[in-house]
């Protein structure tokens, strides 16, 4: 069963999280603990990260310097094949542009059909921390992307030759911006791209992290009046960090209403901020289940134990 029809068949709002594979040079230790920690509350699947490469300068043999790319955080493939074996919960590894070829791309497509893993979150990815604008290093975009694992789910190669076997075709979702992404004119702009992602085959969206659940419910509104009817999965974090407040709105774009921002500037230490952010996203959860949202995303990023609090909470 496709992530997407665990979604529609779920009697309930439906509980999913994501998170980061380890940094390298490090076991997979920390993303078993993160999912041993929430897998009470019966994740409908887990969404894996990829991380793109950078371009670093090191010093080479003869004493000058080069530049090179460095990953990171490699083994998002793997990490997703060692967490649906271990563990029979469907995982979503993204697949992204930035800083992968096409190529690249297609390879991890035939390794996840090798390991029988069929479902994916089909993003363009950031921009590079060397880069002043995206610079892609394959597809410049999600609906590029999106044509290349279409073709794919068709039985064709980048090259044009033709697949000998048969497959399991790639369900995915995609992304959506309900406050509007960094780099689009206006909102309507980001309605105009997700009806093109849904129309192509995007089974599903889910947001950018929000904590305005208004601007959720007019996006939701807005998709709908524009023919965009597939579930919109609302993606949520608890903040942890006191200075999150002026950090997330800086790289994420979202905002962070009055009334919750005049709470966490009262905090005097992380340990209140946690607390704050607990009891903003377990009320925004709550609000969200009660409109029958058909799933709500967590993405626990360094909030594993805000989360976990919060889907005791709610759910």
């Amino acid at each position: 069963m496709s992530v997407v029809e665990k979604i529609k068949s779920a009697k309930t709002t439906a509980f999913s999280f994501e998170l980061l594979p380890p940094l390298k040079g490090n076991g997979i230790e920390s993303v078993y603990r993160t999912i041993d920690a929430l897998r009470e509350f019966d994740p409908k699947y887990i969404n894996i990260t990829t991380h793109r490469s950078e371009l670093v300068f090191k010093e080479n043999a003869q004493g000058l310097f080069e530049q090179v790319a460095e990953r990171h955080r490699p083994g998002t493939v793997a990490i997703a094949a060692a967490i649906q074996n271990k563990y029979k919960i469907a995982v979503v590894p993204h697949i992204i542009c930035s800083g992968f070829t096409r190529e690249e791309t297609e390879y991890a497509l035939i390794d996840l059909q090798f390991l029988g893993i069929t479902d994916l979150l089909l993003l363009r990815g950031d921009k590079g921390k060397h880069e002043r604008d995206f610079s892609p290093t394959g597809h410049k975009n999600a609906t590029e992307l999106q044509v290349q694992v279409n073709n794919f789910n068709q039985g064709s190669f980048l090259d044009g030759s033709k697949m000998k076997s048969p497959i399991v075709p790639f369900s995915y979702g995609m992304a959506c911006y309900p406050e509007k992404h960094e780099e689009a004119p206006n909102l309507d702009s980001d309605l105009f791209y997700a009806k093109k992602k849904v129309d192509a085959g995007a089974e599903y969206l889910v947001t950018q992290m929000f904590f305005d659940n208004q601007k959720y419910y007019d996006f939701v509104e807005k998709c709908k009046a524009n023919g965009i009817n597939v579930p919109i999965i609302p993606g949520i974090k608890p903040i942890t960090l006191m200075n999150q407040l002026t950090v997330l709105p800086k790289i994420f774009h979202t905002d962070i209403p009055e009334e919750f921002a005049a709470e966490l500037r009262k905090c005097k230490t992380d340990a209140e901020a946690v607390e704050v952010g607990v009891e903003w996203c377990a009320k925004q959860a709550k609000d969200l289940i009660a409109q029958g949202v058909p799933s709500i995303h967590f993405y626990s990023m360094m909030a594993t134990q805000s989360v976990k609090r919060v889907a005791k909470d709610v759910f």
